[in-house]
């Protein structure tokens, strides 16, 4: 019987379907039986962690918690979390628990490093990613430079996340705000764009440009696939 994957979700919930879309996507599974078992906690209430890192708002770890140990019940056998700023507490909720989680950070860093060698990233995340400097760490520790975006720019992508796509507002309507942030951001000397925020993949399929782009979100999902003992599809 191969392992099992729990997603620690809500953050937010079509970050959450989109992990998971992609995780049936990904496996190389020939019928509906091949696929992985996988238990999904996608708990709305997780408070927002950008405010938490930033501003002083609600501890998201409780809920979260709350989240781990319903994945622990199911019993999963790796936990996975489709938000990139949150992150931010995985020490604190890894000490809660003997479940491995599998970064994606780390598993978009090292997909960097492998397939644009001596390129530059641009780093498209929350203000709250961001200002914790975790994608940069995560990049250098596998040897790729990379750029953030600037005050501005950070607005721009703040707007397209919390605004547009956690507000289920169209995206159409923002087709030139992100076309002039990679632009802009191609101008100084980005090769490639990670797209380090779990709506941000949903942008870039809705709002086609030229990337390339790093969807982390899939990285993720090919992580806890091939950790369950599985062959993905590339």
């Amino acid at each position: 019987m191969g392992k099992t994957i729990g997603i620690l979700g809500g953050m937010g919930p079509l970050a959450t379907a989109d992990l998971f879309r992609k995780i049936t996507l990904l496996t190389d599974a020939a019928c509906d039986n091949e696929h992985i078992r996988v238990y999904i906690d996608s708990n709305a209430r997780i408070p927002d962690r950008t405010a938490a890192i930033l501003s002083g708002g609600p501890d998201p770890v409780p809920e979260m918690a709350s989240a781990l140990r319903s994945l622990e019940r199911c019993g999963a056998d790796c936990v996975i979390m489709p938000c990139n700023t949150a992150h931010y507490f995985l020490p604190r909720l890894q000490a809660m628990t003997s479940l491995p989680f599998l970064s994606m950070l780390e598993a978009t860093a090292k997909t960097c490093a492998k397939d644009f060698p001596g390129q530059t990233a641009a780093i498209l995340a929350t203000k709250g990613t961001l200002a914790t400097g975790l994608y940069e760490k995560a990049l250098n520790a596998q040897g790729v430079h990379c750029l953030v975006p600037d005050e501005g720019e950070q607005d721009v992508l703040m707007h397209l996340i919390y605004d547009v796509v956690k507000a289920s507002k169209p995206l159409m309507p923002e087709q030139a705000h992100w076309e002039a942030l990679l632009r802009g951001l191609r101008a100084k000397g980005a090769d490639y764009f990670v797209l380090g925020c779990t709506e941000l993949p949903i942008v870039a399929q809705e709002l086609p440009q030229a990337g390339p782009f790093i969807d982390p979100t899939a990285e993720l999902a090919r992580a806890a696939i091939r950790f369950c003992g599985y062959e993905t599809m590339e």
